[in-house]
C-alpha cells in the first residue's frame, strides 16, 4: 500500500481560543476562564490532519509576514506538511476567534486577512497538484480561488473533495469538478434547504458522484449517486472541545481513500480520528498521530483491514 499524496488548497489562520462556561447571549458579558492561541484555519488544519494520519502532504495558501504566519509555518512543517506553495503576503495573517464551551461546543468568528488575498489559480498549486491523489477544499478562501484550483485538479485527473464551510450556496461550475462532498449536518441542511439530515444527504446525492456527512456524536453517513451507502457510528467519548473534529476527519478520510481503501473502512478510520481529537483541546494541537488512530480503530470498529 503507498504513501497517499494530498494537496490541500485552503485557509491558514491563527486561532484566539476563549474557553467559558457558556456561551454570552447577544449584549452580556461572561466570565471566561482560560485563553490560548492555537494554529489552525480548515486549510492548515486538514493538511496538519493528514500528515499525522500518515499522508504526503502539500499545503497551499497564504499567510502574513508576521509571528503568527511564521508560527503557522512552522507546525506546518513540524507536521510534515510541503509548504513550498504557502505564500508571505502584505497582508496580516487570518485569525478565528473561538469560544469553546464547557460542554465541547464552540462558535467562531472568522478574520480571512492573508486568506482573503489567494484569488484565481494560487501561487504554486500547479506543482502542488503534480503527482497528488487528492485535493482538499474548503470555503474560508475566496470562491474564485476555489473554483480555479477544482478545476485545475479535475483536468489533471485528482480526486476533488470538498467541505463546504462556511455553508454558502454552490454554483454548478463548482459542483460539477466535486467528487466527494463533505458537510456537517448542518451544512447539509442549509445547502439543500432540507428540513432532516436523510433528504438533505440524498438531495446533494443528485449534484455529486458522492457525500459524506458528518453528523457528531452520531457518527457519519455516506451516499453514493447510485444509491449505495452507510452510516457509521462514532465511538462514544468524553467531549473537550469539537473545533477541529470536521478538518480530523476529512483529513484522515484522504489519506485512507489516497491509500485505496473501501469507503466504509476509511469511513470508520476518519471517525474513529474525529473522536480522538474530541478529547482534546485546540484546533491542530487535538489531532491524532497514525499509531493513535490505527490502536483507537481497531479497538473500537475491529481490524483495519476487516
Amino acid at each position: 500500500m503507498g504513501r497517499a499524496r494530498v494537496c490541500v488548497l485552503g485557509s491558514a489562520n491563527m486561532d484566539l481560543v476563549v474557553f467559558a462556561e457558556r456561551a454570552p447571549e447577544l449584549g452580556e458579558t461572561v466570565a471566561g476562564r482560560r485563553f490560548v492561541t492555537v494554529p489552525g484555519g480548515k486549510g492548515a488544519n486538514q493538511a496538519i490532519a493528514a500528515a499525522r494520519a500518515g499522508g504526503d502532504v502539500a499545503m497551499v495558501g497564504s499567510v502574513g509576514d508576521d509571528p503568527y504566519g511564521r508560527q503557522l509555518r512552522a507546525v506546518l512543517d513540524d507536521a510534515g506538511v510541503d509548504t513550498r506553495a504557502l505564500a508571505n503576503v502584505a497582508e496580516t495573517t487570518g485569525t478565528a476567534h473561538i469560544l469553546v464551551e464547557d460542554g465541547g461546543e464552540n462558535s467562531i468568528v472568522v478574520v480571512p486577512g492573508a486568506n482573503g488575498t489567494v484569488h484565481g489559480l494560487a501561487y504554486g498549486l500547479d506543482e502542488a497538484l503534480t503527482g497528488a491523489q487528492l485535493l482538499l477544499l474548503q470555503l474560508e478562501l475566496p470562491l474564485d480561488a476555489v473554483l480555479a484550483g477544482a478545476k485545475a485538479a479535475r483536468e489533471r485527473g485528482v480526486k476533488v473533495v470538498l467541505t463546504p464551510a462556511p455553508a454558502q450556496p454552490l454554483p454548478a461550475e463548482l459542483l460539477k469538478c466535486v467528487d466527494l462532498l463533505v458537510p456537517n449536518e448542518s451544512e447539509a441542511l442549509v445547502l439543500t434547504g432540507k428540513d432532516d439530515v436523510n433528504s438533505a444527504a440524498h438531495a446533494l446525492a443528485e449534484l455529486v458522484p458522492e457525500v459524506v456527512v458528518t453528523l457528531g456524536a452520531d457518527g457519519a453517513r455516506w451516499l453514493r449517486r447510485d444509491g449505495a451507502g452507510e452510516h457509521v457510528p462514532a465511538p462514544s467519548v468524553q467531549v473537550r472541545d469539537t473545533t477541529a473534529a470536521g478538518d480530523t476527519f476529512v483529513g484522515t478520510l484522504a489519506v485512507a481513500l489516497g491509500e485505496g481503501r473501501p469507503m466504509g473502512q476509511a469511513l470508520r478510520w476518519a471517525t474513529a480520528a474525529a473522536a480522538l481529537s474530541v478529547g482534546q483541546e485546540g484546533a491542530s494541537t487535538s489531532m491524532p498521530t497514525r499509531a493513535r488512530i490505527e490502536e483507537f480503530e481497531a479497538r473500537t470498529f475491529g481490524a483495519f483491514g476487516r
